[in-house]
């Protein structure tokens, strides 16, 4: 390993915080991003710090590594797991958590790679505790990797911690890739020896039926009175020069052909790698699109009031986000099926009828996301507009609607005169009352006219209010009613006042009467008293 600084050999907190600093500068060379992590929170014994440290170093050292077909450390882990189990019964991995709890997995995985160690097919799936126990004793004592889980606590969890079965399969990882390697390599050279070893027959049984060719025939015995066919004519035969040139061509053309078979190999394991990315990559695009243009259609915004609507907004705004990360999704998809035709895959036609069938909808998902962040923009500035004209509405209608209880008090008022002073006051007054009913008439039409541009510019843009000003109990049909009872008070107030002045006037000319007749009667009396 590497050299660290050397620590401080002081017990006090500022030593201790000081090696911590060293231990995380060591880290954070190291390429790891230590967010909202120090050494004090780790000296003061944060637990939730200190497991959150852990944790970034064991997925940058044991877990970032891991790439299979060129996907993320966790998919990467994943889809070698599910590749190493696929043939065993019962396994069916699709996670880190509950795809383990019975155990078989992990046994899965060590049997794939020394089947001497696990009896697979003795192993129950409602037995989780011992397939588990087994696992990690086979684990520690025959592939030197240490028991990092408990399995009573997996069994009894809900959900088992995915963070430490991660780590703790990521050890499968590292130990049997190194084994893996190896076993390929030698595979390798085995069939480049029996290759070798071909050749060198051949070669031996070329040399043979080419000395068989060139031995001159025995002569014919001497007395036998047999003539000797005439001589046929032998081509020259091959010198070992023209042998080994044509060995050289031989040899050239062997190389040539294993090395097209060698990329035509490439090739196809390159597709079919590529065919595979494309399938899954396609799939997980397909998964998160489904349900998303009906969501993007609706139109929940026309009965939103202003505050469900800024909630939209927001909501809104974070799917633009998440629809702008699946951006390069879509770009890798295409650019798999382009190059799934360059490289002239079989089955092109139906890779670039999904493919364009994704771009599709793609197209048809940001021309929606722009609509309807258009649509909730443009009722937002609606809502808003109606909201002010509600607040407005009640800024005029609370003053104008006491105004109207205090005059129906005052119209409905008892009054108690003497003379014809008082009545006529009391005239003078509502007269003056009757000369501000246009003006009172004039504030009721403009404030009844706020509402009917509240209610235009919702029936215009097809908002549906929910019929209540949030700001005021004074609805248009109390202003109304009220109105209608201070127009039916006046006329009666109006007689009434008349009626009492008639009243005062006939009191008055009785009253003068009275004085009339007392002043003549009166002498008289005095008169006859004396």
């Amino acid at each position: 390993g590497e050299r660290l600084p050397k620590p401080e050999r002081g017990k006090m907190r500022v030593h201790k915080i000081n090696n911590v600093n060293k231990a995380l500068d060591f880290i954070a060379s190291k390429g790891v991003k230590l967010v909202s992590i120090g050494a004090e929170e780790i000296v003061d014994g944060n637990a939730k710090m200190t497991l959150g440290m852990i944790w970034t170093i064991i997925l940058r050292f044991a877990i970032q590594d891991i790439s299979v077909e060129e996907t993320s450390a966790k998919e990467g882990l994943l889809l070698w797991c599910q590749r190493k189990t696929a043939p065993y019964k019962n396994v069916n991995v699709q996670n880190f958590h509950i795809s383990w709890k019975d155990g078989l997995a992990f046994n899965a995985l060590i049997h794939r790679h020394r089947p001497e160690l696990i009896e697979y097919d003795k192993l129950r799936k409602d037995d989780p505790v011992t397939n588990l126990n087994n696992a990690f004793e086979v684990a520690e004592k025959y592939l030197d990797i240490p028991k990092m889980l408990d399995a009573e606590d997996i069994v009894n969890t809900a959900r088992p911690d995915e963070k430490a079965i991660m780590t703790y399969v990521s050890s499968f990882y590292h130990a049997f890739s190194g084994a893996q390697k190896a076993e390929t390599a030698a595979n390798r050279i085995c069939k480049v020896l029996a290759v070798n070893q071909e050749n060198e027959h051949l070669m031996e049984d070329y040399e043979k039926l080419a000395s068989d060719v060139s031995r001159p025939a025995a002569p014919s015995p001497a007395g036998s009175g047999t003539p000797l066919p005439p001589k046929t004519a032998v081509p020259p035969l091959p010198g070992p020069q023209d042998i080994n040139n044509g060995w050289q061509h031989l040899e050239q053309a062997e190389k040539g052909y294993e090395e097209w078979l060698l990329n035509e190999i490439r090739r196809l394991e390159r597709l079919d790698h590529l065919a595979e990315k494309f399938r899954q990559k396609a799939s997980i695009h397909e998964a998160w699109t489904e349900g998303k243009e009906a969501m993007l259609k609706q139109k929940d915004y026309e009965t939103a009031t202003l505050s469900d609507i800024k909630a939209l907004i927001r909501k809104h705004e974070a799917f633009e986000s998440d629809l702008a990360a699946h951006q390069d999704r879509v770009e890798q998809i295409a650019a798999i099926a382009q190059e799934l035709n360059e490289l002239d895959y079989y089955d092109s036609p139906s890779v670039n009828a999904r493919c364009q069938k994704i771009c599709d909808q793609w197209d048809v998902l940001g021309s929606l996301t722009h609509s309807r962040r258009e649509a909730l923009e443009k009722t937002e500035k609606q809502l808003e507009t109606i909201d002010e004209l509600h607040l407005e509405y009640a800024k005029r209608a609370a003053p104008f609607n006491n105004w109207m209880e205090s005059a129906m008090e005052d119209l409905q008022d008892m009054f108690i005169v003497h003379t014809i002073e008082e009545i006529e006051g009391l005239i003078a007054a509502h007269d003056q009352f009757k000369s501000t009913l246009p003006d009172a008439d004039k504030e009721r039409e403009a404030i009844l006219g706020i509402q009917r541009e509240a209610q235009r510019i919702a029936d215009f843009n097809s908002i549906k209010l929910s019929g209540n000003n949030p700001y005021t109990s004074v609805t248009p049909q109390i202003i109304n009613s009220k109105w209608e009872r201070v127009q039916q008070l006046v006329p009666k107030r109006d007689h009434a006042l008349l009626d009492e002045q008639s009243k005062q006037q006939s009191n008055e000319h009785l009253r003068r009467q009275f004085a009339s007749q007392a002043n003549i009667v009166g002498p008289w009396i005095q008169t006859k008293m004396e």
